[in-house]
């Protein structure tokens, strides 16, 4: 969306200003560098972890984790396994293996945003 500014000025007598809407679009993409840098500095992505799986587990959690598909759970064990392995190892993936922060889907989070929704639907039951 594109602003349209009116001015006048004594040399010319009426002209019109398209003021760009250019500072939206560069604050995302400077809030979007700063994101990337905070998950790289995070260091979780170095041992192979994605983001969800580095969520504490409290029951709404772990009721999610108990949902998610066969193939989805297989592969969070596998990374949380091979990440301990590293870390006692004190070891760190290739830089080609790391999770980049373009790659790291929110897999649980759909799961737990139907979990905790059910919960508090529940709790409103139990009120009445």
């Amino acid at each position: 969306m594109s602003r349209t500014l009116i001015t006048h000025n004594a040399q010319r007598p009426s002209s019109v200003v398209n003021m760009a809407t250019r500072a939206p679009v560069a604050a995302g993409r400077l809030l979007g560098g700063v994101r990337k840098w905070y998950y790289n500095m995070c260091g979780f992505n170095k041992i192979g972890l994605m983001r969800d799986d580095t969520i504490y587990e409290d029951a709404d959690v772990k009721e999610a984790i108990r949902r998610l598909p066969e193939g989805v759970y297989n592969d969070r064990v596998f990374r949380i396994k091979r990440a301990l392995d590293l870390s006692m190892k004190h070891q760190i993936l290739p830089k080609d293996q790391w999770t980049k922060y373009e790659e790291d889907i929110r897999y649980l989070t759909p799961y737990l945003d139907e979990v905790i929704r059910e919960r508090k639907e529940k709790e409103e039951w139990m009120k009445k």
